[in-house]
């Protein structure tokens, strides 16, 4: 008796174990901020859930949130809000961003004062994205050349939820 109940709890656990490492691979996964780079949105020691099947069914959009894999570094993540889609050409005039031409209404970033690469205009290539952090003066993101336009395959997931908040 007594080992028919064992095997139920070894039986019931390792359920659990199998059901927890398929939900982190496919379908949400933890993302630590470090930083500043999305302030206000997001703090830098606050904690986060990723889901990882939007992007899955549709591609994403201007103005979502993204995780995704720094190309230098595999190990490396970065979170950052999308601003130009595949084809589009993203150019920062004056402070201001610009989409094909077009001023972009962006509620999310403050006036940049370093457009760097995107002085001039940079053609987003059929699976590229342009990213910026909302904290437009402290971010490393598309307008550095180390981390460039990103390509579909580098996006891991779409921010979901806050489930750690800094104190």
């Amino acid at each position: 008796m007594q080992k028919n109940k064992s095997l139920k709890y070894l039986i019931f656990l390792v359920i659990i174990i199998f059901s927890a490492r398929i939900t982190t691979t496919y379908f949400v996964q933890r993302v630590d901020v470090h930083g500043d780079s999305m302030e206000p949105v997001m703090s830098d020691g606050e904690v986060y859930l990723m889901e990882k099947l939007t992007y899955r069914m549709h591609e994403p959009k201007r103005f979502d949130l993204i995780v995704f894999r720094y190309i230098y570094d595999d190990d490396s993540y970065y979170i950052k809000r999308v601003i130009g889609l595949p084809g589009e050409t993203v150019q920062i005039i004056d402070g201001i961003i610009y989409i094909d031409g077009k001023l972009l209404e962006d509620p999310y970033g403050d006036y940049i004062e370093k457009p760097k690469r995107a002085a001039d205009p940079v053609l987003l290539g059929d699976d590229e994205y342009f990213v910026l952090g909302d904290n437009r003066g402290s971010s490393s993101d598309s307008r550095d050349s180390d981390v460039g336009n990103v390509k579909k395959n580098q996006i891991l997931g779409k921010v979901w939820i806050k489930i750690w908040q800094k104190q």
